[in-house]
């Protein structure tokens, strides 16, 4: 696929990083951008050599939503928004996990790899969401963060209404939610919204530090089954379910290489050498 809006690399150490690529316009998300995105979660998903994703925007910016053309569009058409959006005919990234994943934004939850959101600007509607539903979250300080709905006569969207509250509590949501006011990275790292803030000037570095570990040193099959279970298990209230699946896929695990080599590395002192993720398997 020719990319016009998104841009990716992978290094060396399997880390991808993908870009919300239109620095003119505050990398603001279009249907296109959607298109884009998905086709290169998909592409990443299914490369057995990326351990980890790192998602961010180009410049200073992370995304700032939807793009005000495409706003001031649905002013005055008629169409239904839902029609106008459909994402059936793109890459479906994630399926075959859980039918709840298999809509928008969620997907992210069905990928194999874990999606790093290294937010480093503004973070406005439909990226708050996005960021929202990755695995990890990092901020430059003295971002802006803001859901605009209410601001826009909007409701709750993307299923924010859903995930913020099991990220940050009821009090915290209702009050980004409700108000759609700015917040700044320091207030989301309070609210246990981040998973770390880090100073503009090496940001990005920072965040590699994090990529690198999760690339190099763990097991990428324990990383798919750990995100795969922690994800499934959100969606009921059974412990019990979760213990007992829990003993079954150790030993299926047990049963594996990377079991084996990570022992061998822990009584050896050194780094462990795990394998290559079973693409496909799940788990």
């Amino acid at each position: 696929m020719e990319l016009k809006v998104t841009k990716y690399e992978i290094d060396d150490h399997g880390i991808a990083t993908v870009w919300f690529h239109r620095p003119g316009r505050g990398n603001s998300w279009t249907n296109l951008m959607n298109t884009e995105y998905r086709w290169i979660m998909d592409t990443l998903d299914n490369d057995p050599t990326v351990r980890v994703v790192v998602l961010t925007g180009s410049g200073n910016q992370f995304c700032v939503g939807a793009d005000t053309k495409a706003l001031n569009f649905y002013t005055t058409s008629t169409d239904d928004y839902a029609d106008t959006v459909d994402a059936s005919a793109a890459a479906q990234p994630g399926t075959g996990v859980n039918p709840e994943f298999e809509t928008d934004v969620i997907w992210q939850w069905g990928l194999r790899v874990p999606v790093i959101a290294a937010i480093n600007g503004a973070c406005a509607g439909i990226a708050a969401a996005i960021a929202s539903f990755c695995d990890f979250r990092f901020a430059a300080e003295g971002i802006k963060f803001t859901t605009s709905t209410p601001r826009l006569g909007l409701p709750a969207e993307y299923g924010l209404s859903w995930i913020l509250p099991r990220i940050v509590g009821l009090t915290h949501a209702a009050d980004i939610l409700y108000t759609g006011r700015i917040v700044y990275s320091e207030e989301l790292d309070k609210m246990g919204f981040l998973n770390g803030l880090f100073p503009r000037e090496n940001f990005m570095d920072e965040v590699y530090k994090v990529a690198r570990m999760v690339a190099t040193q763990v097991s990428p099959a324990s990383v798919t089954s750990a995100k795969r279970q922690m994800y499934a298990d959100l969606l009921h209230l059974a412990p019990r379910q979760s213990i007992d699946g829990s003993k079954d896929l150790i030993g299926h695990f047990m049963r594996q290489g990377d079991f084996k080599e990570g022992i061998a590395a822990y009584n050896e002192g050194r780094p462990p050498r795990f394998g290559d993720p079973a693409i496909g398997e799940k788990v």
